[in-house]
């Protein structure tokens, strides 16, 4: 298990006042680095999204899964807070609940019961915040969250009410390597976010990949 100082600082949300408090340390776990990075399958219009020369309307998207199946399309993010949540009215913005899903697993339609508020991103200053609005514990994996020289990345776990900076774009920007021309072109991991609702993965659970988890999220920042 990792040290103590190797922790994140998660913070809480206090809704009546709109601010931030300190908070307890995020509980960590090891993932085994073979499970980092997930490929979706996306078509043509998709990878446009992602591609298009010098487009900056986005400054994310989010694709939301189901185990191995990702369902629906791109969720395109142009403002800077976005609520995802499963039913309405639980907030404006990218609703799970209106996507069409064939997935009958009752683990799967467990884990939909429990998304509830689910989580609000929002993009700041110093990076984007992922809050949990849920009743249940979220899981986080992201690059700029751990030591750039350690060989295997921590899944965050973040209780409800808490929130977390889940992405440092200087972080980001340090990790890329001089001159790569491809990491230029297209979305790289170190781009990449992603969250499980309820469920966690890695070496501290029977699910050693996110791919295994009932739901979850890959949100892929524009790297322009």
């Amino acid at each position: 298990m990792p040290e103590l100082g190797s922790r994140s600082l998660v913070i809480e949300i206090n809704p009546s006042f709109g601010g931030r408090k300190e908070g307890s340390l995020g509980c960590l776990m090891l993932v085994d680095a073979a499970g980092w990075s997930i490929s979706p399958p996306v078509g043509t219009k998709d990878s446009q999204v992602l591609q298009e020369p010098g487009d900056r309307s986005h400054w994310c998207v989010v694709a939301y899964w189901e185990e191995k199946t990702r369902v629906g399309r791109l969720y395109s993010v142009q403002e800077p807070s976005l609520d995802i949540f499963y039913d309405l009215p639980q907030g404006n913005g990218f609703c799970l609940g209106q996507l069409n899903s064939d997935n009958k697993s009752q683990l799967v339609q467990k884990v939909r019961s429990k998304i509830g508020y689910g989580i609000q991103l929002t993009k700041e200053v110093d990076g984007v915040w992922v809050y949990n609005r849920s009743s249940y514990p979220i899981f986080i994996k992201s690059a700029t969250l751990d030591n750039p020289d350690s060989r295997t990345l921590l899944v965050h776990k973040v209780f409800p009410g808490f929130s977390i900076k889940a992405f440092d774009y200087e972080k980001a920007y340090s990790l890329q390597r001089p001159n790569d021309h491809e990491f230029m072109q297209q979305p790289w991991t170190g781009f990449t976010v992603q969250i499980s609702f309820v469920k966690g993965w890695g070496q501290c659970y029977t699910r050693q990949f996110i791919s295994s988890c009932p739901c979850w999220l890959e949100v892929i920042f524009n790297n322009r």
